[in-house]
């Protein structure tokens, strides 16, 4: 077994992930950083020159993949101390515009994905009586909003599959933690807002310090939710 704290990742190549990435390495846990492009991934790693890291190419939406991948970090580390379910994608129009192909990978990603990850690494947790799992989920798991009917519908899944897992892990030492934030400056928005209105956003480094604040074991506390939004001024 690790005898460093071990944390997994997905969307670790871009975004709140990569700077969630640097805030663990920080804290000297071992980092495993998973997404669908290596490239990005190992770019991460070169960034920071992360001393102890592992890199896997992986798609949250197959479920051999999540399989696959979780076996090889649970047979290497021997446990997951801490679980980042923060890979997403999201489509935005009109609720009749979107596509099949647009429903279904929101579905398969943000909210199947979320549970396959939590799937494998939850019994390893339950066995230990200790882990954490952090879901990044988005204010649009807190309310509907116009043009994004179907990514709000498979974030209030995650938000209603991170609610039960409190519910279920409550006589346990599991914690859960919910993270609900607004938009960030990163390229999940190009091609949706001009240039201009994403440098309005929220710097996810500044997300992931308050993120990194609520997800610390402290003695008898628990933070199960974090909301955090945009204020734009002017």
């Amino acid at each position: 077994m690790s005898e460093k704290k071990v944390v997994v990742i997905t969307g670790a190549g871009t975004g709140l992930g990569a700077a969630l990435v640097k805030r663990f390495a920080e804290l000297d846990y071992h980092v495993c950083l998973l997404g669908r492009r290596e490239s990005a991934l190992r770019e991460v790693v070169a960034k920071y020159q992360l001393p102890a890291a592992s890199v896997y190419s992986m798609d949250v939406s197959k479920r051999s993949d999540v399989v696959s991948v979780m076996s090889q970090i649970l047979e290497a580390f021997g446990r997951v101390d801490v679980l980042v379910n923060n890979a997403g994608v999201g489509y935005f129009a009109q609720a009749e515009l979107i596509t099949d192909e647009q429903i279904n990978q929101m579905i398969d990603i943000n909210l199947k994905g979320t549970i396959y990850c939590t799937q494998e690494v939850l019994p390893n947790m339950r066995e230990r009586d200790a882990g954490s799992i952090l879901n990044v989920i988005s204010t649009a798991g807190l309310t509907g909003k116009a043009t994004e009917a179907v990514y709000c519908a498979s974030k209030f899944g995650v938000r209603g599959f991170t609610e039960s897992l409190l519910v279920e892990l409550a006589d346990t030492n599991v914690r859960v933690l919910g993270a609900y934030m607004g938009g960030m400056k990163t390229d999940f928005w190009d091609g949706i807002y001009e240039s201009e209105s994403i440098q309005q956003l929220m710097d996810p480094e500044d997300v992931a310090d308050i993120i990194m604040a609520n997800v610390t074991t402290r003695t008898n506390l628990n933070v199960d939710q974090v909301v955090i939004k945009n204020r734009i001024v002017g």
